[in-house]
Order: structure tokens, then sequence, then C-alpha cells
């Protein structure tokens, strides 16, 4: 398990970067608010354990930022705050468990055994309604298209053009077809409209692993890159 401490007391940091690491545990340590967002997409782990009080940016703005740029990762909250409106606000915030200072480490490594068994899930349930291609992932049942783990920034024309090619990747889909479904009863479009939508996708898909290519009098396609 990869575990993302964000923790600035440096005693409290050391102790469960030894004791969690004799678990077998992948540690990584940040001590600072405002590193914690670099660090956390830096290191995609499989559960953040997230202290509250924390120096340059509180521990839920912490959370709330993550949570607002896609940032799925399972969160422990650990705090000296223990009161019930605490953890409720915690919660609210979108961690996924609350455990209060003083705890117990057995009972901490056993909740952080459950909530990533509870990622593992969600991931292979997620998979089976998504469509994969190079850094990609299109979840059909929400529409979005993740790369790393964040949301695609696209317009709608771009995500419906990228929908219809991520299903099939490495198949042509014909101009007509993609006119239809990027501008769908605006007959007053022309076909070449589409070559815009083309141009401005091609240039956000720099480096996620897929190349829009074209292909004349056939289509577009989605290559993955080698």
């Amino acid at each position: 398990m990869k575990l993302l401490l964000i923790e600035d007391d440096a005693s409290m940091q050391a102790a469960l970067q030894r004791a969690l690491s004799r678990r077998g545990m992948e540690i990584s340590a940040c001590t600072d608010g405002r590193l914690a967002l670099a660090q956390w997409t830096a290191v995609q782990p499989d559960v953040v354990v997230l202290d509250l009080s924390l120096p340059g940016l509180d521990g839920l703005q912490v959370l709330a930022q993550a949570r607002r740029q896609g940032l799925s990762t399972p969160v422990l909250i650990l705090t000296a705050r223990g009161t019930v409106g605490d953890r409720i606000i915690g919660l609210n915030s979108g961690a996924d468990d609350y455990l209060p200072k003083p705890f117990d480490l057995d009972e901490l490594e056993a909740r952080l055994h459950a909530l990533s068994r509870r990622r593992v899930k969600a991931s292979m349930e997620s998979t089976a309604h998504a469509y994969m291609a190079g850094g990609l992932r299109y979840e059909k049942e929400s529409g979005a298209i993740y790369h790393q783990g964040l949301v695609l920034e696209l317009t709608p024309r771009e995500l419906a053009l990228l929908q219809a090619l991520i299903v099939k990747p490495g198949h042509a889909v014909s101009k007509e077809r993609l006119f239809e479904l990027v501008f769908p009863g605006e007959a007053e479009v022309q076909y070449e409209a589409v070559e815009v939508v083309v141009y401005r996708l091609r240039k956000k898909l720099a480096g996620t692993g897929v190349t829009l290519v074209t292909l004349r009098g056939l289509g577009y396609l989605l290559k993955v890159d080698a």
C-alpha cells in the first residue's frame, strides 16, 4: 500500500513512518498544506492520512481542493480535533474516515487496509464500466474522461468528439458521424467545423499517451502511442 502522510508534527510523522513501514507500507510524507496537493498528485497514493492543523493551508482546505480537482483517493483524517462537530465537518468535506488522537496503531492499520480494499473494489467496478486508451479513462456513466486521475478539461464539443473515438481506439470514425455527435441538430454548421474541434482537441491530448490521427477520406481515429 502506498500511503501519503500529511502531518506537520515531526515526532508523530517519524513515529508513524517507522511503524507503518515495518508493516509493509510505502510511506511518503508532507508537512505543509501548501505543498500537499502537488505531492498528492505526484505520488498517486492508495490512501491519504491527513492532519487538520497544518501550516500554510488547513487540512480541510487541502481536502476540499483535492476533491474539486478530481482526486478521489480515500482519506483518513487523523487529528486532535475529536468533537462530533469536527468529525461531521471532515466527513462532509470529502473524508472517508476519521480517527481522533490519541489512537491505537492496530486500529489505524485496520482502517487503512479497509480504505485500500474499498478503493480497489471501486476501481474494479469503475473499470467494468469504463473505456481505457493510453493514459485516458472514459467513465461512460458519468461521461467524464480522466488523465492520471484528474478530469481532462474539455469543451462540450471536444468531449463529445473524444467520447466517440475512445470507445474504439484504433478504429476510424467518419467525419459525418462525428459531425452528428458534436453538432447535433445544427444544420447551419458546415462539416469543416469538425476539423476545428479536432485541431483543438489534438493539442489537449499531448502527453496523454494517445494521438488523434486524421485518415484522409475515412475520418479520424484515436491511436495509442507506443
